[in-house]
């Protein structure tokens, strides 16, 4: 009887430890699918999305663009849109948008964008029209 309970205990708690994983990969998820939102949101201020890259990916935009990013981030061509799915494994993310798809990564200071405006290709990775280097 006490090997029942045991097993029935070790059950409850492995349930539970998985519903709390669940429950974080989603919060992850939701997170992840907000930034890329607010980064593909045209209305929202140009300095406020700037903010929302990886670092890498604003020093190659400004090199590649000879610009400051708030400066470009407008005329990026972004389609955006509602997110249709949101895949996390580990610290890196993949949201796709109606419109669009986007890569981030896990950073202290929250999800940031290094891939955005990106497409994918049959022989490969998807093509991307903002990503580090």
């Amino acid at each position: 009887m006490a090997t029942w309970r045991a097993s029935r205990c070790l059950a409850t708690v492995g349930l539970a430890a998985a519903a709390l994983l669940t429950g974080c990969s989603s919060l992850e998820a939701d997170d992840a699918g907000a930034v890329a939102l607010a980064f593909e949101d045209t209305s929202g201020e140009p300095s406020e999305r700037c903010a929302l890259l990886a670092p890498a990916t604003l020093e190659t935009l400004e090199s590649e663009e000879l610009a400051p990013c708030a400066d470009v981030i407008g005329e990026l061509p972004l389609s955006g849109g509602r997110v249709a799915a949101v895949q996390v494994w580990g610290g890196d993310a993949q949201v796709r948008l109606t419109g669009d798809t986007l890569f981030l990564t896990g950073t202290d200071a929250g999800w940031r964008v290094v891939a955005a405006g990106c497409r994918p290709r049959p022989e490969g990775p998807y093509d991307c029209q903002v990503e580090g280097s």
